[in-house]
């Protein structure tokens, strides 16, 4: 979800010691000299870093957290990969930290003119390199690659992160003392009244995750919903979950690529697919959109978004969560979003932010990991998969807290649609 927050200054570190790069003993104090020295310049809150060498301190006052280094190799890591190197020397347990999330907010909130020098030279090296990686493309077993490597890893292991409707997206706590269900179940209905759903109509949803949209939308809504998935796992959860539903005559479940899918259809949902759509094809994705909806039909988006100043940064550069959790995934910008759907007939009629409950969703997920922490590695999701995982949840957690990614649901419809006297309720 978040992106590079220390900026990497070298080669991909190798698959030693977790994927953590090798190192020399001079090598090392070196690199903590110079971790102490950039730690000196921090704006705002501070970081306490305790080694055999004895203790760093880095910036002043609140908020703050501390870290324990075990192996000398994690200031090298840092220093020459960025947030790749923090991850995987985090998972290969060469250091610790009381509070994550509090860390890594640290280290967002002070990237500063570094991070807005990084931004710009982002936006100048995509005028020169966007037409050649445009030549490279991107084909639909890429990305079947790519959401199979995060998606089908078990079915188990989301259940146990996740709420009874297996929403792994963004929840809206609208109101004190919700449940984690409650408030997914809250998104759901935002999603579902933004639309205007009723029995009448006919649903098409890209990205059809564990199947909770569609069992809901059919459920309390009547409609029907056609859902496509090319995730092995989730297609056969939500099929099986559609069929105990006794949804079966209302609910189509598809192992498809969205780009496949044939025929209109009177209201469209993708909640968070987006992400997983390369900035090469947001085009296609939106054309294909606009071809799957009637003349009068609206969709509804929600998607996690980066700012529009780091998008072009971003959409190139490798981060842990590209490099450790998501693979090819792409954040785009509302600005981006917005190009892209201006190149069909498609129009933005509505626009809410919502992240700031994102990092509420995420502190709720990361509390079931720990809970079902003995479950999780039975399983066989221990050692370095559980720490990235909990490392996952606690770095997108900082990041949404900080504002530096949000999370968005837009409204769009094809010109044949009038707006009834309240859109959004």
């Amino acid at each position: 979800m978040a992106d590079v927050v220390v900026a990497p200054v070298a080669s991909r570190p190798d698959q030693r010691a977790g994927g953590a790069p090798p190192h020399s003993t001079v090598g090392a104090r070196l690199a903590r000299r110079v971790v102490a020295e950039a730690g000196g310049r921090l704006a705002w809150g501070a970081i306490e870093i305790g080694d055999d060498a004895g203790v760093l301190q880095l910036g002043h006052g609140n908020p703050r957290a501390r870290v324990r280094v075990h192996h000398p190799g994690a200031y090298g890591a840092l220093l020459r990969h960025g947030s790749v190197g923090l991850g995987r020397s985090y998972a290969a347990g060469w250091w610790e930290s009381d509070d994550l999330t509090t860390l890594v907010r640290i280290l967002v909130h002070n990237r500063g003119a570094a991070g807005r020098a990084r931004d710009r030279l982002g936006e100048v090296v995509s005028t020169v390199t966007d037409p050649l990686r445009r030549l490279r493309g991107r084909a639909p077993a890429d990305d079947r690659r790519d959401v199979r490597a995060h998606y089908d890893i078990g079915n188990e292991l989301f259940s146990l992160m996740l709420d009874p409707t297996l929403s792994y997206s963004c929840a809206l706590f609208e109101r004190p003392g919700m449940t984690l269900e409650d408030a997914s179940i809250a998104k759901l209905d935002r999603v579902c009244r933004k639309l205007d759903l009723t029995a009448a109509d006919h649903v098409v949803e890209i990205g059809t995750g564990w199947g909770g949209f569609a069992v809901h939308a059919a459920t309390r809504y009547g409609c029907r919903v056609t859902s496509t998935t090319v995730s092995a796992e989730q297609y056969a959860y939500a099929s099986d979950w559609v069929r105990r539903a006794g949804l079966s005559g209302r609910v189509t479940i598809l192992q498809e690529d969205y780009r496949n899918l044939r025929g209109q259809y009177d209201k469209l949902v993708s909640i968070e697919m987006v992400e997983a759509v390369d900035w090469r094809v947001l085009d296609t994705y939106f054309t294909t959109c606009a071809r799957l909806l009637r003349p009068d039909g609206l969709m509804a988006l929600q998607a996690i978004t980066i700012a529009d100043r780091s998008y072009e940064r971003a959409k190139h550069g490798e981060d842990f969560i590209k490099a450790s959790i998501f693979p090819g995934s792409c954040l785009p910008s509302v600005a981006s979003l917005a190009r892209a759907v201006a190149r069909t007939d498609l129009r933005i009629v509505d626009l809410e932010d919502i992240g700031r409950h994102y990092a509420e969703t995420l502190r709720r997920w990361r509390a079931n990991v720990d809970e079902h922490r003995s479950h999780i590695e039975d399983l066989g999701f221990g050692g370095p998969f559980l720490r990235t995982w909990r490392l996952y949840l606690s770095y997108c957690e900082a990041a949404f807290l900080e504002r530096h990614i949000s999370d968005v649901q837009l409204v769009l419809a094809r010109p044949a649609w009038r707006a009834p006297l309240l859109l959004r309720t």
